[in-house]
């Protein structure tokens, strides 16, 4: 996502048409999400293939070794 996208998406809350700003922040935030994922999970590659281990990623995630390791640990 550009940021032009999230700025207009972000500026419609500010619009007349509430439904409108709803959809718009809703699509942005899917997005955003999507993003932040799939780059979250490239550095974990990244890390792991740096040699770091899970505990240290999840240290840095701000979650258990267990849950890093479930989410990132079989792919």
């Amino acid at each position: 996502m550009d940021d032009t996208t999230l700025r207009t998406a972000i500026a419609a809350a500010d619009g007349d048409d509430p439904y409108r700003a709803l959809r718009d922040l809703h699509h942005a935030r899917i997005e955003i999400t999507r993003e932040l994922d799939r780059a979250e999970a490239i550095a974990v590659r990244k890390a792991r293939a740096a040699g770091s281990s899970w505990q240290l990623i999840a240290l840095a995630l701000e979650v258990s070794k267990q849950a890093v390791h479930k989410k990132y640990g079989r792919r």
